[in-house]
């Protein structure tokens, strides 16, 4: 072998040797990956044929589904009806798209709730102001006749002419239990009172609420109590319209704004919390169908807290009675008019 082959091979086995003691290249690290966003749960309602804007239990649902998209980082739809036939389309449609709870706003929707619920049985529902007895639908049901027998023995003290006027919505449960229980405590602490119902027939005419109230205040009527909805906007134009001496009170929310001279405190009704409890219920897991009820006890009712201060003393004090009595169970207040007619009025003095 010549020496220029004897090199050459040399220097390959040498350069054979270097490669396979070189440290090895390092290899670039993977991206990485997202982890994949996590799904916000989605709260929907179904107004009744008022819609938003309503001063009431619409417009609270969905004040409580806005704090639980803020606090649970969720998400809100919602499909406004502007008349019964669309409760059904719209509570299925929402139903369909497996949104995380769906709320139905109002009595009225009960039918609709039943049959939409039946056929999604694994859906989430909550239904205000009525219970329909299934295992996927909260019902959220309250006891008005609490709050709004605080609000009558607050007319009944402070009215002048002994005549009160109601101004209603519709003729159903929930308004009759609100009325039901007005009376009683107007009749608690003023028996010689006059109160004089009428009925608009519609959560959603406020040219009716006004006119209705305008004719109570002709015969005399010096406070009007609205339980309508949308309708009873009207008593607030009313009162604004009819100026010193007559005043007005509602319920569900506070809105002494509609008519600042004329406002006593409103009887609200809170529905936002029991909306909010219900998404909380469905982000802890914890979700049940059934009747969930709230009153006095659970503050579920009550007097409007930006108004309520600026009653007599006498008054307040009166009020505060009959509510501890009330979560108590001293008093119960009516529900119907059979029990209205068959209240005996508690002692408020001793």
């Amino acid at each position: 072998m010549s020496k220029t082959v004897l090199w050459l091979s040399l220097l390959l086995v040498l350069s054979l040797v270097l490669a396979a003691c070189a440290p090895a290249q390092p290899t670039a690290a993977p991206e990485p990956t997202q982890p994949p966003a996590e799904k916000k749960i989605v709260i929907a309602m179904v107004t009744d044929q008022h819609g938003l804007g309503d001063q009431g239990f619409n417009d609270i649902t969905w004040a409580g589904i806005q704090k639980a998209v803020q606090d649970f980082n969720a998400e809100a739809k919602i499909l406004e009806s502007s008349e019964q036939a669309q409760y059904v389309p719209n509570l299925t449609s929402l139903a369909q798209e497996k949104d995380d709870l769906i709320v139905g706003v109002g009595f009225l929707l009960v039918d609709a709730m039943k049959e939409v619920a039946t056929a999604f049985p694994d859906q989430k529902f909550a239904l205000v102001d009525a219970d329909v007895g299934m295992p996927n639908v909260r019902g959220l049901v309250f006891r008005e006749q609490e709050g709004s027998f605080l609000g009558g023995v607050m007319a009944g003290m402070l009215t002048k002419t002994n005549k009160i006027g109601v101004l209603g919505g519709m003729e159903i449960p929930p308004v009759v239990r609100w009325i039901s229980g007005f009376q009683a405590g107007v009749k608690t602490v003023n028996p010689q009172a006059e109160v004089m119902v009428s009925y608009a027939g519609s959560f959603a005419d406020p040219a009716k609420g006004k006119e209705i109230a305008l004719s109570l205040y002709d015969q005399g009527a010096d406070i009007v109590f609205e339980v309508g909805g949308g309708s009873g906007v009207g008593a607030y134009q009313a009162a604004a319209e009819r100026g010193e001496g007559v005043y007005v009170m509602g319920s569900d929310r506070c809105k002494d704004d509609l008519a600042p001279n004329n406002a006593l405190p409103d009887v609200v009704k809170r529905v936002d919390v029991a909306v909010y409890d219900a998404a909380k219920a469905v982000v802890d897991g914890a979700f049940t169908g059934g009747e969930h009820t709230l009153g006095l006890k659970e503050g579920g009712m009550g007097l409007c807290d930006k108004t309520y201060p600026s009653l007599p003393d006498d008054v307040k004090t009166t009020i505060e009675k009959a509510q501890q009595m009330i979560i108590d169970g001293t008093i119960v207040p009516p529900q119907t008019a059979e029990e209205l007619s068959a209240f005996t009025p508690p002692d408020l003095t001793q």
